[in-house]
């Protein structure tokens, strides 16, 4: 039997060859053109058939005959005085530049400005907070375009950089989206102290943040991301995570914080588990209580993990929720998991052809859950969560 692979080779090959005979029949029809078209000076057919005829007036060209084909090349945009100012860039030269090129719309122009201020400004604290100045005066979508070339500055984790970005996140009297800004220029970051984890936690849990709660969050993960990568460092980061998790008004926070470890799958702590169980049985969001179960997949304590999805099954009457208990139950445990998937099957028969397909999957001897995963046939009509296996 021929497998799809190969019939999208060989469909591909056919294309490009079709593509390439196609070409080759342009050239020539090209070349048949210029051969027929006679040289500069030349009298075309006009003229020479109004010789033979003894007329000197001239032939008009036949009606709706179409001029022949001109190959067009594209040239690259070209600035006017744009080797001047990369010569003599300063701040306030780059400045006024990115106001014109907005003005003008060019779009190419500013991102190109914005790549440079991030090179002028290199380790020196005082250019990054002239750009924080100007984005805090300046309307959009000037604020975005400097605090993103500050966020890929070094100078951005200068500690002077870094307090003046929480404060500007902190001040309640400037519209949601500056401060979210300044969040985001923060995820670079290598690690955060214990005393700004602590304000952008506050943030996070301010029902009148609006957007910067989010970002709040986020910024969190990505820097628990950053530290743990270079330190092994998490778990300071992940109880605040966890806390912003549990009790947090917004549900698109509580679902961001519980999702952000998913970046590097850290082993959870015991006790981890037990603040997940609860939010598993609780909560009264659906996407919640499937991402508390997607954390729960990867910890220290798999049959702790395999409890706490057995106490919150039985209350929990969505089929999708239930779906998501079943799978990050055996993502935790492999085929030590394929009791209590038995059990959840005989519980709920929707999930019967589930437990069939894993305990067929693991009698193969397979027991990487990624392998798994991929030879497992989907029975429900669910949305899976960013983040969780597909």
């Amino acid at each position: 039997m021929t497998s799809r692979p190969s019939i999208k080779v060989a469909l591909a090959g056919l294309l490009l060859l079709l593509v390439a005979v196609g070409v080759v029949l342009w050239r020539g029809t090209a070349r048949s053109d210029d051969a027929a078209r006679p040289p500069p000076g030349t009298p075309g057919p006009s003229a020479t058939t109004a010789g033979a005829s003894g007329s000197g007036a001239p032939v008009a060209a036949a009606p709706g005959a179409r001029p022949p084909p001109r190959e067009q090349i594209p040239m690259p945009g070209c600035w006017d005085g744009l080797a001047a100012l990369d010569r003599d860039a300063t701040l306030d030269s780059l400045h006024a530049a990115v106001a014109a090129a907005i003005q003008s719309r060019d779009t190419a122009l500013v991102a190109y400005l914005q790549e440079r201020l991030t090179e002028l400004v290199g380790n020196d604290p005082d250019r990054a907070l002239q750009l924080v100045t100007w984005a805090m005066k300046s309307a959009p979508p000037e604020p975005a375009i400097y605090l993103e070339a500050l966020k890929a500055a070094p100078a951005v984790r200068h500690p002077r950089v870094t307090e003046k970005l929480v404060a500007v996140a902190e001040d309640k009297s400037l519209a949601a989206p500056d401060r979210a800004s300044a969040l985001d220029a923060l995820e670079t970051q290598h690690r955060f102290t214990p005393e700004t984890r602590g304000r952008l936690k506050a943030i996070a849990l301010d029902d009148s943040a609006d957007s910067a709660a989010w970002m709040a969050a986020r910024t969190l993960g990505r820097v628990m991301k950053e530290d743990y990568t270079r330190t092994g460092t998490y778990a300071p980061y992940w109880k605040d995570l966890l806390d912003i998790g549990t009790t947090s008004e917004d549900t698109a926070v509580r679902l961001l914080a519980l999702e952000m470890p998913s970046y590097s799958d850290p082993l959870l702590d015991s006790d981890s588990i037990d603040v997940l169980a609860k939010v598993m049985r609780t909560d009264k969001e659906r996407d919640v209580r499937e991402m508390a179960a997607f954390r729960l997949a990867v910890t220290e304590d798999p049959q702790k993990a395999l409890a706490a999805f057995r106490s919150a099954f039985d209350g929990e009457q969505d089929v999708c929720v239930r779906w998501a208990f079943l799978r990050f139950a055996v993502r935790a445990a492999g085929a030590d998991a394929l009791p209590l998937v038995e059990e959840f099957a005989r519980k709920d028969p929707r999930l019967r052809q589930d437990y069939l397909d894993f305990k067929a999957l693991y009698a193969t001897g397979t027991t990487d859950f990624a392998r798994i995963w991929l030879g497992k046939k989907e029975h429900h009509d669910c949305v899976v969560e960013e983040g969780a296996p597909h």
